[in-house]
């Protein structure tokens, strides 16, 4: 059951061709699947970003790239910034 929608910003559509073409499609899926139930899941190395990115999340999908969002609790809404690396 979906308690939240998901949003792709234009700033991760980019990111999200990267995914189809890397071995991380099943593992993005999982995460849109936890942010879909519930965004604050400590699960896929959950972790709130430093002020510079207050109010934004992220969530591993290896040890490298990350799926960082932010939650709009008044609409039920997931908005996704970037799917690949935020080190960059």
């Amino acid at each position: 059951m979906s308690n939240y929608t998901v949003a792709i910003k234009n700033s991760a559509k980019v990111d999200l061709r990267k995914i189809k073409q890397s071995n991380l499609k099943k593992q993005f899926e999982e995460v849109i699947q936890t942010l879909k139930e519930d965004p604050y899941m400590p699960t896929q190395s959950f972790e709130k970003l430093r002020p510079t990115h207050e109010g934004r999340y992220s969530r591993r999908l290896n040890r490298q790239h990350r799926v960082v969002y932010k939650v709009d609790e008044e609409n039920k809404v997931v908005e996704i910034y970037s799917a690949w690396t935020h080190y960059e």
